[in-house]
């Protein structure tokens, strides 16, 4: 038997590669990836190839690390510029807010059906945040307004940290059915976001206060009290299918805000649930429970609200 034997040339295996190049249509599928500037899409496609080409995955890495780099210095860049346009805003700049409409049913001191509206202000800066709330819900029956009750209140809140704020508060009331023709508030102290992330987020206030109640028999009395404060946010769910052509997300929370003084202890616990209808409009239904443990002679201590509104985000 004779044996037969191929020589390969050194030249020629010095000019071989150790692996082959990545392949063009690899290569044009990352860059096509990258163009789109999708985040989630580049890296779904830099996982399916560097699976598909393991002898290429340092080639592979290179590519999705210069990507990450430039996305990593735009949104450096886009920072820093959002951070100087806030500082230079002026006092009307950066409002956002949202305004609703709708119907209510009470029981309490008034037990009927009429309508509610309310607009809400938000501004955020570097370390400071304003909110501004105004409320209304108002009924006439057989020519006589039964149903009568405003609020506003606004509240600075500077940011010492992550977690850790100061507030000032200042909040008008009104309602005659409950026996007070002007209920004046003022406190501040300090809060915590026990939980901030996207899904879930919980604060609490907690400061001295000063109360002064103008009854509508033509007397008021003033006193220093104490005011404690929750607020929570729920996002349920991303996607929620609520009909078959409109989806939603919806967010559950409540707030309650407790005052109490030497005379008198008011309690404001408001649950709600909403669902998002568009961009701009929610539906949003919501619970409020109102205590007063002394009130005005001819009225009761416990109010309950039930709204049903629509709510338009700007």
């Amino acid at each position: 038997m004779r044996i037969t034997s191929t020589i390969i040339p050194l030249a020629l295996l010095a000019a071989t590669p150790a692996h082959a190049q990545l392949p063009d249509p690899v290569r044009a599928m990352i860059d096509a990836a990258i163009e789109s500037g999708d985040a989630d899409k580049v890296e779904a496609v830099v996982e399916v190839a560097k699976a598909t080409n393991p002898d290429d995955v340092a080639e592979i890495d290179a590519m999705f690390g210069a990507f990450q780099s430039e996305q990593a210095e735009m949104a450096a860049a886009e920072a820093a510029a959002e951070e100087q346009a806030i500082r230079q805003a002026g006092l009307f700049d950066n409002w956002s807010g949202e305004g609703q409409i709708g119907f209510f049913q009470s029981s309490g001191n008034t037990d009927s059906m009429g309508l509610t509206a309310q607009i809400e202000l938000n501004r955020k800066g570097i370390d400071w945040e304003h909110r501004f709330r105004a409320a209304a819900d108002f009924r006439r029956n057989n020519g006589a307004t039964d149903r009568e009750q405003f609020l506003a209140l606004y509240e600075p809140r500077y940011q010492i940290n992550d977690r850790l704020f100061a507030y000032a508060l200042g909040q008008y009331e009104r309602d005659r059915f409950q026996g007070f023709s002007g209920r004046y508030s003022f406190s501040g102290g300090l809060g915590y976001r026990v939980i901030d992330n996207e899904g879930l987020s919980l604060a609490v206030k907690a400061g001295p206060a000063w109360r002064k109640t103008e009854f509508v028999n033509g007397t008021s009395e003033s006193n220093i009290a104490a005011l404690a404060g929750l607020d929570f946010d729920w996002r349920i769910s991303d996607r929620i299918k609520l009909t078959q052509d409109t989806n939603a997300v919806a967010d559950a929370g409540g707030s309650a805000v407790a005052i109490v003084d030497s005379n008198n202890v008011t309690l404001n616990l408001v649950t709600g649930l909403e669902g998002k209808i568009s961009d701009s409009l929610t539906a949003r239904l919501s619970y409020t429970y109102e205590y007063d443990s002394n009130p005005p002679v001819g009225a009761v201590s416990t109010d309950t609200l039930t709204r049903f509104t629509l709510v338009y985000g700007f």
